[in-house]
């Protein structure tokens, strides 16, 4: 080999291994190499409010409805337009009864009560009228727009939107949103009822999930449900899709089913999709929940334990660390959730002032109130330490007793604070007078060592 074919330049070289390392990688998006890449999209307020309208328009031209009537099947069929549509064709009334926009038995007018002047009377106030101020539903039941519009404020206020049903008796029809928002004249209910038929809606499309960063307003997209990991492009949030913080936050209705997220301090739950009132912890009725406290709150021993085997032992350890645990730190949340309904509870004391209706000073027993419940909860959550630690044998029965009906107490009195506007003064004034004797009953017996 001669001297001219030896001499290469260095340019040579690094062109030449260039070359060969280009054939073998791929220049693409390096995201779309990592096997935990899920393509989803981040998407505001208004551009789900977009995706969504897009839908209710195409359902709508499709079988003939109203734009209320094909948001409400949507909503209902998990916003799967051919399942509706195939079903509105093959038998569109057991569609529609099926969905509760129609009734099941043919309706029946309820305003039959006439006055001698051409006026009729309200069912619910009994009050005489023009026909002209009543509303009714496909149901027929008819009631005057002034209790429409009471009814509607119980339930928007119970966390109610795309579920709430006629007034009649026994009667499902639901309420779509063209009937609801032209009787709701307070704008504040207007704006909670779109923001809960929102998350109605987001909830039930199988594609849509809330972002679950702190405070965080993105609804993410995805078109496949995938167990992989998603990063929010807003708040920075790493999550899973699938799992996206339920087994944290969330549990399923005892009743119904459907996945429910604890949004307030108080353990009394009642389920939005069924009415079902249960106990947050134990997920036991909560009309039973009375008598049924002690044994919620207490850890049962296992009489035999210690003739078990070490593993035995100790996975029964574990168990009742867990139990104990588990407890305090539902109440560490509680404080936590109740924080904010203190600052909802001083927003709306703000805007009753600056309405002219009170003063910071009549409203100051609402202020008392939360105050109260988050000393007294505080003490509740460490009397689980040192249930833990106590010995079993009368005196902890005693003790566990005595939490049980703390317990209970400051549950009711969470259950008035976040329903202050419907809870009469004297009422919530007497349920703090409660919580404080049995607070401090406990404290007393047990202080003293």
């Amino acid at each position: 080999m001669s001297d001219e074919e030896m001499e290469y330049s260095d340019d040579d070289f690094d062109a030449y291994y260039v070359e060969e390392f280009d054939r073998d990688v791929d220049h693409g998006d390096p995201m779309k190499k990592d096997p935990e890449y899920f393509h989803v999209g981040c998407l505001t307020d208004t551009e789900v409010e977009r995706l969504l309208n897009e839908s209710v328009e195409q359902l709508s031209t499709s079988i003939q409805v109203t734009p209320s009537l094909a948001k409400l099947l949507l909503h209902m069929y998990d916003w799967n337009q051919m399942e509706i549509v195939a079903g509105y064709r093959q038998d569109c009334h057991r569609l529609l009864t099926t969905a509760h926009i129609k009734p099941l038995n043919p309706p029946h007018p309820s305003l039959t009560t006439q006055q001698g002047d051409g006026e009729a009377t309200c069912p619910v106030c009994l009050t005489p009228m023009s026909p002209d101020n009543f509303s009714h539903l496909s149901c027929l039941h008819t009631f005057c727009k002034d209790c429409w519009s009471k009814h509607f404020e119980v339930q928007i206020t119970h966390g109610a939107s795309t579920r709430i049903e006629c007034m009649g008796s026994n009667c499902l029809v639901l309420a779509p949103e063209d009937f609801v928002l032209p009787l709701l004249k307070v704008p504040r209910l207007r704006e909670k009822y779109q923001q809960y038929a929102f998350s109605d809606y987001v909830r039930s499309h199988p594609q849509l999930r809330f972002c679950p960063g702190p405070n965080c307003n993105i609804v993410i997209q995805a078109k496949e449900s995938r167990a992989k990991r998603v990063n929010c492009t807003a708040c920075k949030s790493q999550f899973c899709e699938t799992a996206n913080y339920i087994s944290a936050h969330t549990k399923d209705c005892p009743r119904c089913h459907i996945c429910i997220e604890k949004n307030g301090g108080c353990n009394h739950m009642q389920c939005c999709n069924c009415k079902h009132d249960f106990c947050w912890m134990c997920l036991g009725c909560w009309k039973t929940h009375g008598s049924e406290y002690y044994e919620c709150s207490r850890y049962k021993e296992n009489p035999n334990i210690a003739h078990e085997s070490a593993h035995a032992q100790a996975r029964e350890a574990l168990k009742k660390y867990l139990h104990y645990y588990e407890r305090w730190e539902n109440h560490s949340k509680s404080l936590k959730l109740e924080e904010e309904t203190l600052a909802k509870i001083r927003e709306r004391i703000q805007e009753k002032v600056m309405a002219g209706t009170g003063t910071w000073i009549d409203w100051q027993y609402l202020l008392d109130a939360a105050a109260l419940l988050a000393r007294c909860r505080y003490t509740l959550q460490n009397t689980y330490p040192f249930a833990y630690y106590l010995e079993a044998g009368s005196r902890k029965d005693l003790f566990e007793y005595q939490q049980a009906q703390l317990e209970a107490e400051i549950e009711n009195l969470s259950w008035k604070i976040e329903r202050a506007e419907m809870t009469d003064r004297g009422e919530l004034e007497n349920q703090m007078d409660i919580v404080e004797k049995r607070r401090t009953t406990l404290l007393t017996d047990f202080l003293k060592g």
